[in-house]
């Protein structure tokens, strides 16, 4: 039986980072450590690109746009939404996450989940890059070997 799998090399793939201004202090320990991961895995600082939004809402659109043009691989979306007093920031959750998947079944370009939900400030920070380890890294590391598999298929 022939098995694919994806390899964590990101050597010789171009990926496209997403990260919102919103909660930056927050978004900025997840861009660090999904440039980390990239860089750790082989992939080279030239081949990241990085492109910044106001909030996480507005991730989708352009994730649709990078991943249309077939420019990238992979694409790495990275925001942070803390529950607040309303219900607001679980349809901002739901609705990015529901587009990322489309985005990515309707172009067939990875688009990897790094937006950070929590209910308060304190797990917030966890995720970005403490406790919890960091989303950031991880969803860099899911897109990378996504991206290696899809390339075997």
């Amino acid at each position: 039986m022939k098995t694919i799998e994806g390899k964590l090399t990101a050597k010789g793939l171009k990926i496209a980072l997403i990260a919102s201004r919103f909660n930056s202090f927050l978004v900025e320990q997840l861009v660090k450590g999904a440039a980390d991961a990239f860089v750790r895995l082989g992939g080279e600082e030239k081949d990241l690109v990085l492109v910044r939004v106001p909030g996480a809402y507005e991730i989708p659109v352009t994730a649709q746009k990078l991943a249309a043009s077939k420019k990238f691989d992979a694409v790495v979306c990275l925001g942070a939404v803390v529950q607040g007093a309303t219900a607001h920031a679980g349809l901002i959750l739901e609705t990015t996450a529901r587009a990322f998947n489309q985005i990515s079944l309707e172009t067939g370009v990875p688009v990897t989940d790094g937006v950070v939900s929590a209910e308060n400030l304190e797990q917030a920070v966890e995720r970005c890059g403490t406790k919890q380890g960091n989303k950031g890294f991880n969803a860099m590391q899911a897109a990378i070997e996504l991206a290696n598999v899809l390339k075997q298929i």
